[in-house]
Parts: C-alpha cells; sequence; structure tokens
C-alpha cells in the first residue's frame, strides 16, 4: 500500500478533549512484548489511569488486563481505539467501532494512515486523530 498523508485528523484541542474525556482505551495490537511500542504506550497510558483493554490474537493477560482477540468481544464501554496495525487494517477496524456503536476515538500510531477509513469513522461521529502518538501527544498536554 502507497504512503499516505493525513488528511483527517484532529485538532490539538480536540486530542486534549479526548485525553479528558475517554476512560477505556482498547490497544488493537497490543503486543505482551515490553519492548514493543505498542506495550510501552499502553503501559503509560494505564499508568496515567486509563483502563487498557488488549485486543491480540493470543494470550490471557497483558498488563494485567484481560486479552480480547477483537473488539466485538469486549463486554463493556469503549471510548477509544488505539491502533498499532496496517494501514490496510484500519477499514476493517473503522467498520468493527460503528459497529460497537460506543467508540468515540479512532486513533492510529505514527506511520498509520488511511484516509479512507478516517472517513468512514469520522462520518460516524467519532474523532480522528492519524499519524499520532498518543503516549507522546498525552505528554505534551
Amino acid at each position: 500500500m502507497e504512503c499516505e498523508f493525513p488528511s483527517i485528523n484532529s485538532s490539538q484541542e480536540d486530542i486534549r478533549e479526548i485525553f479528558s474525556n475517554v476512560k477505556n482505551i482498547a490497544v488493537i495490537g497490543l503486543s505482551p512484548d515490553a519492548g514493543k511500542d505498542s506495550h510501552r504506550v499502553a503501559a503509560y497510558l494505564q499508568n496515567c489511569g486509563y483502563k487498557i483493554i488488549p485486543v491480540y490474537p493470543k494470550g490471557e493477560t497483558i498488563l494485567g488486563e484481560t486479552v480480547y482477540r477483537s473488539l466485538k468481544e469486549i463486554p463493556f464501554a469503549v471510548d477509544m481505539v488505539d491502533i498499532f496495525r496496517k494501514a490496510d487494517a484500519l477499514g476493517a477496524i473503522a467498520d468493527a467501532c460503528i459497529e460497537r456503536g460506543d467508540v468515540k476515538v479512532f486513533w492510529s500510531q505514527i506511520g498509520i494512515v488511511n484516509n479512507a477509513a478516517a472517513k468512514k469513522a469520522q462520518d460516524a461521529g467519532m474523532k480522528v486523530v492519524q499519524n499520532q502518538c498518543a503516549m507522546v501527544d498525552h505528554r505534551n498536554l
């Protein structure tokens, strides 16, 4: 897939509001490996008081939290998804967020851009952040 420039993105003010209002963050692609970016970012957010919900294809717990195989399996509200997957996976993730009906923020990490998926999420009422690190943005508030 060709690299995209994010044409849909939230402002700094939106990001400040996001971190003030979200509580439950599903981290899609959260690795159990402490050396991976997904693990470091999730651990940081967890230490800041957010509930982290690991979405990963294997394992039982990551960072002391129950691992779910998909967004659909999570039996309680999800405020935000923080995505550590390839850009071509974002369309299906946007669809899963829309299907849930409770996701307010669709966030893809640094290097992950899919404007079609972002538009779909935005059109469904979600705030969208692309190609930005949740940990870096939170630290900069």
